[in-house]
């Protein structure tokens, strides 16, 4: 049966090997998680698990939020994401998703939404070099410079590196290792980095590619 749990990405630290090598680490505050739905083959046509995680007051969802925590018997949750995985006919309504469903040496993907850098340049964006800062170039030395479009085919072609919005995107990183769980602070530890700011919410799940 597949794994899968919300979690809340808390910052990076690093720990020491056996062996003394160091390793970089990213906390991540995994659930508790309830379980608000289970869909199955038999009735919706695929098999996944909806779970929940930060809970709040409901007066703070809308109605179609707060009525499928109602029908579940569950508190309200802030975040609620579905997850399709095989043997969801193992997860009962109402149940709870802790860390320790993970183990050390797990594999896993971690997805999150990176950081927003908003409207940046193609310098920030994609790392282009600057122009030449002598006479006759400028005023602007950070532009894109050439579009390479001359009377033929007289437009810029599909997929030119151009400014605009970076970060702010969903990123899935493959293939983490679960370092340490902690199960008394809802803490699991994966070696090196995640997408995502600090207090950025977070989804892992068994590694696809493993």
């Amino acid at each position: 049966m597949n794994k899968a749990i919300i979690g809340k990405k808390l910052g990076m630290t690093q720990l020491f090997s056996k062996d003394g090598k160091v390793i970089p680490v990213t906390v991540i505050e995994a659930g508790p998680c309830s379980v608000v739905q289970v869909k199955t083959l038999e009735r919706d046509g695929y098999s996944a698990i909806k779970l929940g995680f930060n809970q709040v007051e409901e007066k703070k969802l809308n109605k179609p939020q707060a009525g499928q925590f109602k029908k579940a018997g569950v508190a309200p949750c802030k975040v609620l994401k579905e997850f399709r995985i095989d043997g969801a006919e193992g997860y009962t309504v109402g149940a709870v998703v802790t860390c320790d469903t993970f183990a050390e040496g797990d594999k896993i993907d971690v997805s999150g939404v990176t950081k927003g850098h908003g409207f940046t340049g193609v310098i920030k964006r994609w790392n282009n070099h600057r122009l030449k800062e002598t006479h006759g170039v400028g005023p602007v030395h950070r532009e894109v410079g050439s579009m390479s479009a001359n009377s033929s085919p007289s437009r810029v072609f599909k997929g030119k590196k151009m400014p605009g919005q970076y970060g702010h995107e969903n990123v899935t990183i493959l293939n983490l290792e679960v370092v340490r769980v902690d199960k008394e602070r809802n803490a699991i530890l994966v070696k090196g980095a995640v997408p995502g700011p600090v207090n950025g919410i977070v989804t892992l799940r068994n590694s696809v590619k493993a």
